[in-house]
């Protein structure tokens, strides 16, 4: 007997289990229904809230009457209804409201021709491009893109940002309120507005990479699906752009990324070290796609009498990585290096933590621990995983197995990607000293 019921849904599944449903179906479609809402409308902000407003509705509703046969259809569909009542109640978009089931139909979700697979990829594309709006301020445009992209939540987007999550619910409100207050529409922006929008664009593709290599919470070690929506967007813009250095240099960045993905889990989805992964499993053709990129980057940069970039930076420490026959072979004083920079460019902590977990392979774990700790603020990145994480694998290095355990615990207990915080603990487990018998 089936487990559904008479009307499609999945009754027979426990709240948990409906929780990570939506959860999931969220993450893969929030972006194609606020697009299909927004071009529909033309009204970002009205789109982004109704979506939201279906989302609730479901978690409201699915854990007692089971998940629907079609949930992104049924997301949608309420959606819609929620912005017709809103249109109706604000006596405006009459015209809309009688045409919405022929547009949602082209741009609809599960639609298979090619005409509406390209309108909801570059549907997607002028969506990124219109959280990325100027009179929001660059913080806010990447919570505000990540969210409808991704589906992200303010925990997750707290993650991310490394701010509290009060933080993030205000940039979101005040970014879809000025966002409203600026009547800004779903169209494609001219060429001058994609050019002054372009540096929060790679950002958030970059981000939206960033969770799904290594997801800010859940169960998974990764989403493999914003992995390939990144890559995805990315080679859209790239083919849109072919001359910007610092979306070829994204692109490059991604692809060699990418390509190590299928290595970078088990059979049962634990994480595997990069130096414990089977390098045959790597994608050698995203590899030499990168490369690519990454060579055209570093030409348009040559010609242009550019700076070293931050992505250009990455995606050179990506391809020492990608080009290594073995752990033990990769050049990581370059490595160190290309860190240095980034570090000096950015100022980012982050950097300056993988500058020291590179440094480590071939200088002194000591002293590399201890120029980590005077240039970086502990105090203000208390919360931040990988600091704790390197921390632990300098002081293992340096032979403190007591304090190496306690700083994986530390960063175990700040995690809230459980097959990490596994990871983490195991770690922990490995370096702790032998207990004393008797």
């Amino acid at each position: 007997m089936s487990g559904r019921d008479q009307s499609g849904a999945h009754p027979a599944l426990g709240p948990q289990d409906i929780q990570r449903r939506i959860e999931s179906i969220w993450r893969l479609d929030a972006s194609r229904i606020v697009a299909a809402l927004a071009r529909w409308s033309g009204d970002y902000a009205l789109a982004e809230d109704v979506a939201q407003d279906a989302l609730i509705a479901a978690l409201g509703h699915w854990p007692t009457q089971g998940v629907p046969e079609n949930p992104t259809a049924w997301l949608l569909h309420t959606a819609r209804n929620r912005a017709v009542d809103q249109l109706r109640r604000e006596h405006r978009g009459d015209a809309l409201v009688a045409d919405y089931g022929h547009e949602i139909a082209c741009s609809h979700l599960g639609a298979s021709t090619p005409q509406c697979s390209d309108d909801v990829r570059h549907d997607t594309l002028a969506l990124l491009f219109i959280a990325c709006h100027p009179v929001l301020s660059p913080d806010t445009r990447c919570a505000l893109a990540l969210r409808t992209l991704a589906g992200l939540d303010n925990t997750a987007l707290a993650r991310a940002f490394l701010v509290s999550e009060i933080t993030i619910a205000q940039r979101i409100v005040r970014g879809k309120r000025k966002l409203a207050q600026a009547n800004v529409r779903f169209e494609t922006p001219s060429p001058s507005e994609c050019r002054e929008r372009l540096g929060s664009v790679h950002e958030v593709i970059y981000r939206l990479f960033t969770e799904g290599h290594v997801a800010s919470q859940g169960d998974a070690w990764t989403h493999g699906e914003f992995c390939h929506e990144a890559l995805r967007m990315a080679r859209v813009l790239a083919q849109a752009i072919p001359e910007d250095i610092e979306t070829q240099a994204l692109l490059g960045l991604i692809e060699l990324h990418g390509a190590r993905l299928a290595a970078r889990m088990d059979a049962q989805g634990n994480p595997v070290l990069l130096k414990d992964q089977d390098r045959g499993a790597w994608d050698r053709g995203g590899i030499r796609r990168g490369l690519i990129a990454l060579s055209r980057a570093n030409r348009l940069a040559r010609d242009q009498k550019a700076r070293p970039s931050p992505f250009r930076l990455q995606a050179a420490i990506a391809a020492c990585h990608a080009t290594a026959p073995s752990f033990a072979a990769t050049d990581w004083p370059q490595i160190a290096a290309h860190y240095a920079t980034l570090f000096t460019t950015t100022g980012s902590p982050a950097a300056r933590i993988h500058q020291a977990q590179a440094a480590a392979q071939f200088d002194d774990p000591a002293q590399v621990l201890a120029a980590l700790d005077t240039d970086i603020d502990a105090r203000a990145l208390s919360s931040y995983v990988p600091l704790h994480a390197v921390r632990g694998d300098l002081l293992e290095r340096c032979g403190e197995r007591e304090a190496a355990a306690a700083a994986f615990r530390r960063a175990a207990e700040r995690s809230a990607n459980e097959a990490e915080k596994h990871l983490l603990l195991d770690r922990a487990r490995a370096a702790a000293p032998p207990t004393k018998k008797g």
